[in-house]
């Protein structure tokens, strides 16, 4: 559970939990339990979870998990419902079954405790770019950074590719509204790539315009980092003018980065192992209590499936995590939209550059500068000698 003052909260935002005295709950049966045989598979007929709050039954009281996530178990475990991957039972490990959720077989599953401000019964369309998702999102940021709250980004390559949006990242992040990242291999490679060699994808940061042989510039950026062996060295060496990853490693924002099937590189902090990945997301996203996930459906879809879409307060409130998700393609929006289950989640059809800079127009009071447009300037000797160092003659 988590300590928040219960003002964070609008109350039409809050979840209403059903009156348990009712005589159709009150003489439901307990949930039933089946024994794990082997690790790793389930007994037949299991419950399969979903995002949508779910109580459960057990010894003659109503309990819901401290979390929720998509497609997965509810384990039994000394009285106490716990949600668990399939992959992740242990053998003597009592699963859930039913396959009724109307409270009759001891499982409720109960969304219309939410109101429908919290669940998006629309569909998402283009102009789902309005001003009412920019007001709770300014309105929840706020928030949660006066309360101490846990921002999550999910972060796509396409974020970085411009200086401004950069910036305006590095901006939120000092000013306490990124509290972790999650990405990939590429996002945080050509982040590191516009520091190193002021480019993303061979591409020059402000004017856009190609490199000459700009297709090796990632590479050269990879072979340089994995040579130094980790990114904090990498930066250590003054390597790094300016970027989002320099930041948050400055700050001491942790950064998860998951690999792909086919990653360049990878960079020596990408965990290859895909279960390995989702168990260190899911370990972040269990601490956050806003999720913001621009231009990746693969990062996006997998974080919004995840992570739980509620938590529950010190006083017992369930309180829902909102999911907001961004991306120019509106079929993107739309996978991660289904696979929250429409629970908590806020889309946005519009430029994720343009989304930033709208948030730090917002949310960054006066002329603010970043640590990166105050000292950028001592660094600019270094961009030619490290531009000869990454690929020599190329240039």
């Amino acid at each position: 559970m988590f300590n928040k003052q219960e003002e964070e909260m609008r109350e039409d935002l809050l979840f209403t939990p059903p009156d348990f005295s009712d005589e159709k709950y009150a003489s439901s049966k307990d949930v039933s339990t089946v024994e794990v045989k082997k690790d790793g598979v389930s007994p037949q007929g299991f419950y399969l979870t979903s995002h949508m709050p779910t109580y459960y039954k057990v010894d003659g009281k109503w309990q819901i998990p401290d979390r929720s996530s998509q497609d997965c178990l509810a384990v039994v475990e000394e009285g106490k419902i716990r949600i668990r991957e399939f992959r992740n039972l242990r053998k003597g490990d009592r699963v859930v079954v039913a396959r009724s959720s109307d409270g009759s077989e001891g499982v409720l599953k109960y969304p219309e405790g939410f109101s429908d401000e919290v669940i998006n019964h629309g569909g998402d369309f283009v102009e789902a770019s309005n001003t009412s998702n920019y007001k709770l999102l300014y309105e929840l940021m706020k928030k949660k950074r006066a309360n101490k709250g846990n921002i999550c980004w999910v972060l796509g390559p396409a974020v970085v590719f411009d200086y401004d949006t950069r910036n305006a990242l590095s901006k939120l992040a000092e000013n306490g509204y990124v509290n972790s990242l999650l990405g990939g291999n590429a996002m945080a490679t050509h982040d590191l790539e516009g520091g190193y060699l002021n480019t993303a994808l061979g591409q020059d940061i402000y004017t856009q315009i190609s490199d000459p042989l700009g297709h090796y510039n990632h590479l050269d950026t990879l072979n340089a980092i994995r040579k130094f062996g980790s990114i904090d060295e990498f930066i250590n060496r003054g390597k790094v003018r300016d970027g989002f990853v320099k930041t948050l490693k400055r700050l001491g924002v942790p950064i998860t980065l998951a690999g792909s099937i086919r990653d360049d590189g990878p960079l020596p902090e990408v965990t290859g192992n895909v279960y390995e990945s989702l168990d260190n997301v899911k370990r972040q996203t269990d601490e956050a209590d806003l999720i913001i996930c621009l231009a990746t459906t693969l990062h996006s879809a997998s974080t919004a499936e995840t992570a739980s879409s509620y938590k529950i307060d010190e006083n017992g409130k369930l309180i829902p995590v909102f999911l907001f998700t961004v991306d120019v393609t509106e079929n993107a929006v739309r996978k991660v939209s289904s696979a929250r289950d429409k629970i908590a989640v806020r889309s946005l059809v519009t430029n994720v550059q343009d989304f930033v800079v709208n948030l730090e127009k917002e949310l960054i009071v006066g002329d603010y500068q970043s640590y990166d447009e105050k000292h950028l300037r001592d660094g600019m000797d270094t961009l030619e000698e490290n531009k000869l160092e990454a690929s020599g003659k190329r240039y």
